[in-house]
């Protein structure tokens, strides 16, 4: 019994992993509100749409909201990203968390200063 349970896990984790792909780091470190990056930093709002170009990003329509969580910091000649959630609008993007140009919004409220430097994860930029 104990053999079929274990088998029946790996096999689970296995198909798991088999539908996402890990994606480049677009930073090695990030700013967060805390040391596991769950606390929003902030509430912007988008001054224009953005199309996101593959599945790390997230989707915005001028006029929505986002909840900021961590702001990638910047390298070399990257841009500079933010991650967060879209809020209002468009159902299907509720929840999901994405990065975005920082140039794309405005922020409107600073909940927690973001000073905490944490190092982004291969699981930071994981897409499913």
């Amino acid at each position: 019994m104990a053999r079929m349970l274990l088998c029946f896990l790996l096999g689970l984790m296995a198909a798991c992993m088999g539908h996402g792909v890990f994606m480049d780091r677009l930073a090695s470190k990030k700013l967060c509100a805390d040391d596991e990056c769950v606390y929003t930093i902030s509430l912007a709002r988008a001054q224009e749409d953005y199309s996101a170009p593959d599945c790390r990003f997230i989707n915005v329509k001028k006029g929505q909201q986002i909840y900021i969580y961590s702001k990638l910091v910047k390298e070399n000649e990257a841009g500079e990203f933010w991650a967060g959630s879209v809020y209002g609008g468009h159902q299907a993007e509720m929840g999901i968390v994405g990065y975005f140009p920082s140039s794309l919004v405005k922020e409107q409220h600073v909940y927690q200063e973001a000073t905490k430097e944490v190092p982004t994860t291969d699981i930071d930029f994981f897409c499913e």
